[in-house]
């Protein structure tokens, strides 16, 4: 590795603003709903299904210091280029307590709308320097409503005729098929 990529070297993997110093894990999960009715003496049938929002654990790592190349401790030079890890811990925290739709860079996939779900931090002897976290971020589907204008009910003297244009969304004409119909010419 050269000079150049080491100084410019991106990480791919992100939650929101924050960029771990390490990903030893991410676990994507996807899920489809499939609805299920039962019919008279028989099975369950299914008869549609919709997807669900993707869920997603992150086991992370963020390094207490501030080194800002792998050889060189900036810190002591009033250069730090990161966070405590008590400090990202509480940023952590307060994206989730603020309810911060979030976007996330993963090595598979990126995520919009996440909310951060769970987070699990555990500390010994070993790593008390640094944040190692479990991340677990669920998606938010999002909707859009639209307003329209309608007639007011004292003016809908002949009913349905005096109603609003209603979108009832794309239709498909198909064939009718035996139809004894008079043929007019």
């Amino acid at each position: 590795m050269n000079i150049l990529s080491a100084l410019f070297q991106q990480r791919t993997r992100s939650i929101g603003v924050l960029i771990p110093d390490v990903v030893i894990t991410e676990t994507h999960n996807d899920e489809l709903e499939i609805a299920t009715h039962p019919v008279e003496g028989k099975a369950n049938i299914s008869d549609h299904a919709w997807k669900k929002p993707g869920s997603l654990v992150i086991d992370c790592g963020f390094s207490d210091g501030g080194a800002l190349l792998n050889f060189a401790d900036t810190a002591g030079y009033g250069l730090s280029t990161s966070l405590s890890a008590e400090k990202i811990y509480r940023e952590i925290l307060d994206l989730q307590q603020r309810c911060e739709l979030l976007d996330v860079v993963t090595g598979k996939r990126t995520y919009k709308n996440m909310l951060i779900q769970q987070v699990g931090v555990t500390s010994n002897k070993e790593n008390e320097q640094v944040l190692m976290a479990k991340i677990t971020l669920r998606e938010v589907l999002i909707s859009s409503t639209e307003s329209i204008n309608v007639v007011e009910k004292s003016a809908m003297s002949k009913g349905v005729s005096t109603s609003a244009t209603v979108n009832t969304g794309q239709k498909t004409l198909r064939p009718v098929k035996n139809a004894n119909l008079p043929v007019t010419r």
